[in-house]
């Protein structure tokens, strides 16, 4: 019988992230069958796609609220695609604002659940802890302070170290460094289509002072 995960991720970090995941469950067992909702890496590496994250990612209050239809009928739609396809396990990569909730649901299903990089409680709404405590079988964090965070609310969880790790490195290209002979500032303002329009423009002003 194969052994059910059932994936969320919300955006493009956590699809690389959920596909290093697949792909090392498939190691270990060759029969687990994997549902998700991530995106082309995931895909790629096996699991059976739901939801794009393009489709699924809301960034800041107005964005949430000019959407808020379109997010109900999409905790709707995957409680009741959770429901019907029954996993074994139910494996939350961040994307706290929705998984949480997945969390809550999937539990009181019987579902084993399982969190995968943990929501920044550390920084901002460390109440949360208390319904991560209560709803979570597993969290598994990957920055060590993080443990220790964890270990002040009696809350066991496993430092599994950064997954960007296990990601191959491109390999160095010196042409622009001897080209400039200085050293190179990457501008990296993030993976979502709302980071890039509020924080690029920003960062794009700062080149000027270099």
């Amino acid at each position: 019988m194969k052994t059910k995960y059932y994936i969320i991720a919300g955006e493009a970090s956590g699809d690389i992230h959920g596909a290093n995941l697949i792909k090392a469950l498939q190691q270990v067992d060759k029969t687990v069958a994997c549902r998700a909702w991530g995106g082309d890496q995931m895909k790629a590496a096996g699991a059976t796609l739901v939801k794009h994250y393009r489709n699924t990612a809301f960034m800041g209050f107005v964005e949430v609220v000019k959407n808020i239809k379109t997010i109900k009928h999409l905790f709707d739609f995957c409680k009741a695609d959770i429901k019907q396809w029954q996993p074994d396990v139910l494996i939350l990569i961040d994307y706290p604002g929705f998984n949480l909730r997945m969390a809550e649901f999937g539990k009181k299903l019987g579902i084993k659940i399982i969190y995968y990089i943990s929501p920044q409680v550390w920084a901002w709404k460390s109440k949360r802890v208390h319904h991560i405590k209560k709803y979570v079988d597993k969290m598994l964090v990957i920055l060590p302070f993080e443990k220790a965070f964890y270990d002040r609310y009696r809350y066991e969880v496993d430092f599994v170290g950064h997954p960007l790790l296990d990601v191959p490195l491109v390999e160095k290209n010196d042409t622009l460094t001897s080209k400039y002979n200085k050293p190179i500032i990457a501008l990296l303002p993030g993976s979502r289509q709302q980071e890039i329009k509020r924080m690029l423009p920003t960062m794009l002003k700062m080149v000027r002072r270099f």
